[in-house]
């Protein structure tokens, strides 16, 4: 889908697994042609699903985008954490989810709704002292990263499967659900990592409304430069 205006366009993307948000960026830049270009809000390449994109002047009015009320869908593995909070790095520390029921469960799900305090992931593109935090977690370093007051609308698990958990989030700008997975594990002491995640919804745009790379360049048609491989955990 696209917005267009006189003074730009707004493009609703659906970010393949596995490009990050900026490769999508240059995609969009190419085939349009647009002499500016952002996005709303950067995606893991290990998410899919929503990126809002701006090209001329309405690249002014991201920060609004950025700013409103976001949804994801995804996937919470139990019994066992990652470096990463994610399928990026390996897991380890396994634990039982045995004692894990939907009861219990709930419960605690509960603690993770309205205002609370998370501290991001290490391998996040958080800058710290002027470098990004997910480089120095390459490098075996460890930065203090700050806790931050996020809300968390609406957080319900869709699917009970042990150890897997779908869910879905209604969330504020400044939330990883990668430490929400982390921190859910934490609360059951089983540990936990998110294994898949999909951005549905940015304020009033959503994922149903969202072109794919093939309708950009189908659209678009031109010849489109080989794709470079996305770099796993550049993006927050």
């Amino acid at each position: 889908m696209q917005e267009q205006r006189p003074d730009g366009t707004i493009y609703l993307m659906d970010k393949p697994l596995g490009w990050s948000s900026f490769q999508v960026v240059k995609k969009v830049k190419w085939t349009t042609k647009a002499k500016r270009v952002g996005h709303a809000g950067t995606l893991d390449p290990l998410a899919t699903g929503l990126l809002v994109i701006c090209t001329e002047k309405q690249t002014k009015i991201i920060s609004t985008i950025q700013d409103a009320e976001k949804e994801y869908t995804g996937t919470i593995h139990l019994g066992a954490v990652t470096d990463s909070y994610d399928a990026e790095t390996e897991p380890r520390d396994f634990r039982e989810t045995g004692h894990v029921t939907p009861e219990l469960l709930n419960e605690a799900v509960r603690q993770f709704t309205g205002l609370i305090s998370q501290i991001p992931p290490m391998h996040s593109a958080i800058k710290l002292n002027g470098q990004r935090a997910y480089k120095a977690a390459r490098r075996g370093e460890q930065l203090e990263l700050k806790a931050r007051q996020i809300e968390i609308r609406e957080f319900e698990i869709t699917r009970f499967a042990l150890p897997e958990l779908d869910f879905r989030v209604v969330c504020s700008k400044g939330t990883y659900i990668r430490s929400l997975a982390h921190d859910l594990g934490q609360v059951l002491n089983t540990g936990a990592y998110l294994t898949a995640l999909r951005r549905t919804r940015i304020g009033s745009h959503r994922i149903e409304n969202a072109w794919t790379i093939g309708d950009l360049e189908q659209h678009f048609p031109r010849p489109i430069p080989p794709l470079k491989p996305a770099e796993p955990g550049e993006n927050s």
